[in-house]
């Protein structure tokens, strides 16, 4: 395979296996796009060869295993961050296994580079006096502090993804009986969300103040454009630090979008909905991602020990069983 042809697989790689047939979304490929520009910058520099020099043979196994180092030594990129480099790397791979069949070798073999196991963490979220210390914190007698409190009420009664939240617009939310909100989540799949009583009344109060318009981002930027992830992700942690000063639990935690994602579904959870009803409500490809929200809820395990009955064990001293017999249970 010539140096040209991979520079045109690299290609066609985005603009029709990922574009045009399987219609990915803007943000898996700019996910993608990160990775080989990191990738192909770091050939560049071990090699000595330009990108749009690259032979598919010189993307070895050696290569990408250092690249991969590399991002966890230099770049200080978690296990999680690790993975969905390779994850790309392999969409790639799997695609120029059917496109040059005379590299198959060494494209299995790439292929066969495994997922670093990750520790899983429990999930933050927010407690109810909590939540009602952020959505208090910003100031109502401002334009912005109007809108940042509908945004904080809103993605925390639906549960929205930031990226499902800023595209919002007017017409997407019906505000007469059975309200409800409807967005395109990941893989281009629409979901209809309700909405409460509170969310119904401070949404309609902002949809009136800015004068209802079927096109108008529902949550705009100061000029009436979209915000962007870094603005949600700003006013969240502002306000988080605001509302410390009158709920000092705050302070041990680190509030962002995500949190607020958690804390919905850990308020559904705590409300006894069931887990798959969780998962439709966030928009989840399969239950058992609820089960982190399960994982995290310490009341539910408390309810379960107080339903547990006491040992009734008798105390005596520990006698230790025969040599042979622990030999034999111990293999």
């Amino acid at each position: 395979m010539s140096s040209a042809n991979f520079a045109a697989l690299l290609e066609t790689f985005f603009t029709d296996r990922l574009i045009a047939q399987r219609r990915v979304s803007p943000h898996t490929v700019a996910s993608y796009r990160d990775t080989f520009r990191l990738l192909l910058q770091f050939a560049q520099k071990e090699l000595g060869k330009s990108p749009s020099t690259l032979a598919m043979t010189d993307l070895n196994t050696t290569l990408i295993g250092a690249f991969l180092d590399n991002l966890e030594k230099a770049r200080a990129n978690s296990s999680r961050s690790r993975n969905l480099r390779l994850t790309a790397i392999r969409s790639f791979f799997r695609y120029t296994a059917m496109e040059c069949p005379e590299h198959s070798a060494g494209i299995q073999r790439v292929l066969a580079i495994p997922p670093k196991r990750q520790s899983s963490r429990l999930v933050d979220f927010l407690t109810r006096p909590e939540i009602e210390a952020l959505v208090a914190a910003p100031d109502q007698t401002t334009w912005l502090g109007r809108r940042d409190r509908g945004l904080l009420l809103f993605a925390i009664q639906t549960g929205l993804r930031v990226s499902e939240l800023i595209g919002l617009r007017h017409g997407d939310i019906y505000l007469g009986r059975g309200a409800h909100v409807r967005c395109e989540g990941k893989g281009r799949k629409q979901r209809c969300t309700p909405l409460t009583r509170t969310t119904v009344q401070a949404l309609s109060a902002w949809v009136r103040e800015q004068g209802r318009d079927e096109t108008k981002f529902l949550f705009p930027s100061t000029l009436g454009g979209q915000l962007s992830h870094d603005s949600v992700q700003y006013l969240v942690a502002k306000y988080a630090t605001s509302a410390a000063i009158s709920c000092p639990t705050l302070r041990k935690k680190r509030v962002s979008p995500h949190v607020l994602r958690h804390t919905t579904a850990m308020e559904l959870l705590q409300a006894g909905v069931d887990r798959s009803v969780i998962a439709l409500w966030l928009g989840h490809e399969s239950v058992e991602t609820t089960q982190i929200y399960l994982d995290a809820n310490l009341a539910l395990k408390e309810d379960a020990l107080k339903k547990t009955s006491p040992l009734n064990a008798r105390v005596g001293r520990f006698k230790p069983d025969d040599q042979l017999l622990s030999f034999l249970r111990d293999l």
